[in-house]
């Protein structure tokens, strides 16, 4: 089967270390059977030289913002623009097959908002989320998510 693409963008650590472990986590679904695909995971920086997206993929992304609400006064995405400029460079925007997002639920409205935002940039949607650095569980659950998403896109 083929591995499960995803770009992603970290800034503080926790989006990069869920990625580490939901590759850990697809490492042992693989190990067991091998129809379980793996990860194949890209971060996203300044540093990133535009390329064009050949295959379908996730986009993983955390909340950052800087004024607004995001509700009634606005908002200003914050650190997170490289990889909204990588999905929209060319014709990357229509591979993306989903988008998750993490952020801390203690801010309500703004929760993944940021995913939710890429989301509508791209006519894709926010398929799951999960607060800071994930759990376990989250790891499964987002993992059987990832698997549909590409089965059902095959």
């Amino acid at each position: 089967m083929q591995p499960i693409r995803i770009l992603f963008n970290s800034i503080s650590g926790n989006t990069r270390s869920f990625i580490n472990h939901i590759t850990e986590y697809a490492k042992e679904q693989n190990a067991e059977n091998a129809e379980n695909p793996l990860i194949d995971s890209v971060e996203i920086s300044d540093l990133t030289d535009f390329a064009d997206e050949t295959q379908d993929y996730f986009v993983f992304v955390p909340t950052y913002l800087d004024g607004g609400n995001g509700v009634d006064n606005g908002v200003k995405e914050l650190m997170t623009n490289a990889l909204g400029e990588y999905i929209t460079y060319n014709e990357n925007g229509r591979h993306v097959l989903g988008v998750v997002g993490s952020g801390n639920r203690n801010f309500n409205e703004q929760y993944i908002l940021t995913a939710r935002r890429y989301a509508q940039a791209t006519g894709s949607e926010v398929i799951a989320d999960y607060e800071l650095r994930g759990t376990p569980k989250d790891f499964a659950r987002i993992y059987a998510i990832l698997k549909k998403y590409q089965t059902l896109n095959a």
